[in-house]
């Protein structure tokens, strides 16, 4: 299984959402809908190799300091023409 290793910003909040989402029992960010901006993507051929990447793009101090994340994606190889297009958006 072939894997994306995504860095992206985190989205500043407004208080007022947190309490909405807080009181109303819905979600604050909501991947499907509206992604974070993406800032790096690479891709693996297996865990472990997404897992070293992952630890590598951790290591960027944005990632340290709270302002971007690392996320590791499984993909299926249903279209190898466009490794990285994700169905959902």
């Amino acid at each position: 299984m072939r894997f994306l290793i995504v860095r992206t910003e985190i989205r500043a909040v407004a208080e007022t959402d947190i309490a909405a989402a807080w009181t109303g029992g819905g979600r604050l960010r909501d991947e499907t809908t509206a992604p974070e901006p993406r800032r790096q993507v690479v891709h693996a051929e297996d865990r472990d190799a997404a897992l070293l990447l992952a630890r590598a793009l951790a290591s960027v101090g944005a990632v340290r300091c709270g302002r971007h994340r690392v996320k590791v994606l499984p993909i299926d190889d249903q279209n190898l023409a466009y490794p990285y297009r994700w169905s959902g958006g």
